[in-house]
């Protein structure tokens, strides 16, 4: 593992998180803001450790899917209720509040969608 500033992964975490923001910004409900925005959140996560860490893509991508659903399952047993932090706007948009299964679907699609892109334009040599 490596640390070193990948150009082409930081454009795209920023162009990303970008376009997350435009989504929680000023979608309030449908398929963009509720899977979609899921979806790309795992990319933008994966993208944004791309960045900076130069390592084996699947090993990122396991972590970027795990940590995703650890969230996820969090929000069933009602972390942000715990931890008192449901009054903070920003961190209930950041973390989410409710589970549904529909989002570990589309966080599996994302972590599927952007390690097969990564893998087919990259040469991972171990």
């Amino acid at each position: 593992m490596k640390l070193k500033i990948n150009k082409v992964y930081l454009i795209l975490t920023i162009i990303i998180l970008l376009l997350e923001i435009c989504i929680a910004a000023f979608l309030t409900e449908g398929f963009i803001r509720h899977t979609f925005g899921d979806f790309l959140a795992v990319i933008l996560l994966y993208c944004g450790i791309r960045t900076f860490i130069e390592a084996n893509p699947i090993y990122i991508a396991i972590s970027v899917l795990a940590f995703a659903f650890i969230i996820e399952f969090a929000q069933l047993y009602n972390m942000l209720d715990y931890l008192n932090l449901r009054q903070y706007k920003l961190v209930t948009i950041i973390l989410g509040s409710t589970f549904h299964v529909s989002d570990l679907v589309a966080y599996a699609f994302g972590t599927i969608t952007i390690l097969l892109i990564d893998l087919k334009t990259t040469v991972w040599k171990p």
